[in-house]
């Protein structure tokens, strides 16, 4: 921030001096006296130049000869050796205008960044030996209870004590509309209280929080560079010195092939030329083109590890899904309890849930749930089958819980019954003995339909489901949908082998899931996709983009996104070369001065920069230009950081 305010006093106080220099060269003009406004031309120059000229004799001492403070620098003095001081002192003026603009835009590129980090709350209100105290998040200990008034911030994760709250998650979502919670309920870190006052039993630790996470994936992906970006660097490198060069043949070689040649009039053209040839608009601005897409996908509820990937899904072909908990609802509820061998409903449920309570899957909390009252038993070998279910022994006997492969697979023979295409069935066996069936139904989720619609509507050509689920319901669920193809009963290898064949055809090909089984599959594919609100850590941490709101519907809006950026990227690349081209063409042959030099690198760099800025506007909502000049007091070392873009000038 301090950096920031001082380009802005830097530029005001040349401003007021240049003014002042032509005021009294050109209105009062008076022999003799030329000192006068040379003075104030100088001081005007240093206010702008002496910085620019710092960080020229820096970048020389690490090495970087060709920086664009080094071009600023040599093509402004030649401009006051050749008597052309208002024009010297403007083009320094207008890069350091350039430069404040700049810092404004990453700013607001980094903007719905940073509003994450004034979502962590310094103090929570923990209960400790009977009474209130008032911590930092970070001094409150896994498994002790705070409490959060209406209105007020939650500080760490946790499960809802109160009976119910209504809790608005804006901040990490990007969904305004607050949710009911019930007594149970996980509740976030950085979610707004708006009901009465609640109880939080904490279950994270404060590093550890989804916000913590959010906070780090996000920063993570702004350093992770895109193929664009990576070329855009090393081209810059090359780039620069080739114009400098440029700039010295155009000074001398005209001397061999001119008649007249002046060394004033083809030195003025070359310095139009150094002025020109500065990349750093066009460096900057790829970069902040994708901090905008970055920024404006987590307004969203959307967070991509790196801006590769936000290339990657816009090329995007191929989408396999898994079922529960992604095109599904996952909140199960049980139907219907069959017995079929003698014993009640409440002793199946009972064998059920004693294995399930080690189960975090959707469908074991559904059957602890219903089964809430019954005596649960001590299991003993417990087992999880991985897609099958689970096994254990129980009061000496041996239980299996879990679909019709787990049965298949111990030789238990199944009894007849009669199951709806759009129902879920657990299996109880007691000693190879199959004694009930409970039968668990899921809903599709609300705008699952919508997705799939705008997945093909923006060009994704093949969508896919696999499950784990029995093919009856899987078939129904992918026919209700619309989909290409739906694969049921399927084990994670199985899962895997699908999406490996399909990376063998060379198309893009993405994996979205939630469950624990769902990581190597989403690892393997090359956009993985992450349903962050009730996914697993296994399966966030491996993802390259995580949904958070749990919405089918954001993938489309994330590929829009992610085109929308990539349009913008190359239409600054595109203009900014065009332009520089076009004015360095103009420079050779005397048709342009320093002025459409000044506009051919200054100008085209703030254009850039408002173009891509455009992506904030389009989908996160903010009011873009009325803050791109402002920054928060906490800016400095972010936009410190980010001038490191133009070093490579």
């Amino acid at each position: 921030m301090i950096a920031f305010l001082t380009t802005y006093k830097e530029a005001a106080i040349s401003a007021l001096f240049l003014s002042a220099a032509l005021l009294v060269q050109f209105v009062f003009p008076f022999e003799g006296n030329a000192w006068v406004y040379l003075t104030l031309y100088g001081i005007s120059y240093l206010a702008v130049g002496g910085p620019v000229w710092l960080k020229a004799f820096n970048s020389l001492k690490n090495g970087t000869v060709f920086s664009e403070f080094f071009l600023m620098g040599i093509a402004t003095i030649g401009a006051f050796i050749l008597g052309e001081y208002a024009e010297g002192v403007a083009v320094m003026l207008f890069y350091m205008i350039g430069e404040y603009a700049q810092h404004g835009a990453v700013h607001k590129a980094r903007n719905s960044i940073k509003k994450l980090l004034d979502q962590q709350p310094d103090i929570a209100v923990v209960e400790r030996k009977g009474s209130l105290v008032e911590l930092h998040p970070s001094e409150v200990n896994i498994g002790e209870i705070i409490r959060i008034k209406p209105g007020e911030k939650i500080p760490l994760d946790g499960i809802l004590l109160s009976d119910q709250a209504f809790i608005n998650a804006a901040a990490l979502t990007g969904e305004s509309k607050p949710v009911q919670l019930k007594k149970g309920g996980e509740v976030w870190a950085g979610s707004i209280n708006e009901s009465a006052p609640v109880k939080v039993e904490v279950r994270s630790s404060f590093k550890d929080s989804k916000l913590a996470n959010i906070l780090a994936l996000v920063q993570e992906a702004t350093q992770r560079k895109a193929p664009t970006q990576r070329f855009m660097t090393k081209f810059a490198k090359v780039y620069t010195p080739i114009v400098v060069w440029l700039a010295v043949a155009l000074t001398f070689l005209p001397y061999f092939f001119v008649d007249a040649y002046q060394f004033q009039e083809w030195f003025y053209k070359a310095l139009i030329f150094l002025v020109v040839s500065c990349p750093c608009g066009l460096v900057i601005s790829i970069p902040l083109g994708y901090f905008g897409g970055i920024g404006a996908a987590s307004q969203n509820g959307i967070l991509f590890k790196g801006s590769d990937y936000l290339d990657q899904l816009r090329k995007m072909e191929t989408l396999f899904m898994d079922k529960t908990g992604t095109l599904t609802e996952g909140s199960f509820e049980v139907r219907q309890v069959l017995s079929h061998n003698g014993l009640s409903d409440n002793e199946i449920l009972a064998f059920a849930a004693s294995l399930e309570t080690q189960s975090s899957h959707p469908i074991g909390k559904a059957i602890i749930e219903y089964a809430n009252g019954s005596e649960l038993m001590e299991t003993h070998y417990q087992e999880e089958i991985s897609g099958k279910g689970l096994k254990a022994k129980v009061r000496d006997q041996w239980v299996l819980v879990g679909n019709q492969e787990l049965l298949n697979e111990h030789m238990v023979s199944m009894q007849p019954f009669q199951q709806s295409s759009t129902e879920t069935l657990v299996h109880v066996a007691i000693n190879n003995a199959h004694v009930g069936t409970i039968v668990i139904a899921d809903k599709i989720k609300e705008d699952s339909k919508s997705a799939i619609h705008q997945l093909r509507e923006v060009g994704v050509k093949r969508l896919v489901m696999l499950s784990g689920d029995n093919e009856a319901v899987v078939h129904y669920i992918g026919n209700e949908l619309g989909l290409d193809e739906a694969y049921g009963g399927l084990l994670p290898d199985e899962k895997y082998r699908f999406v490996d064949e399909a990376k063998g055809e060379g198309k893009v090909i993405g994996f979205v899931g939630d469950g624990v089984n769902d990581a190597p599959v989403i690892a393997l594919s090359d956009v993985g996709i992450a349903m962050g609100g009730i996914g697993s850590d296994a399966t966030i941490e491996t993802a390259d983009v995580v949904i958070q709101t749990d919405q089918p519907s954001k993938i489309p809006l994330a590929i829009n996104i992610a085109r929308f950026t990539h349009r913008v990227v190359w239409q600054n690349i595109v203009f900014s070369l065009g332009i520089k081209v076009l004015v360095m063409a103009m420079a050779a042959y005397g048709l342009a001065s320093m002025w459409e030099a000044i506009f051919a690198d200054v100008g085209v760099a703030l254009l850039a920069i408002g173009n891509a800025i455009r992506i904030q506007n389009k989908f996160g909502g903010g009011e873009v230009f009325r803050s791109m000049f402002s920054a928060s007091k906490n800016d400095d070392s972010n936009l410190k950081a980010e001038h490191a873009c133009c070093e490579h000038c």
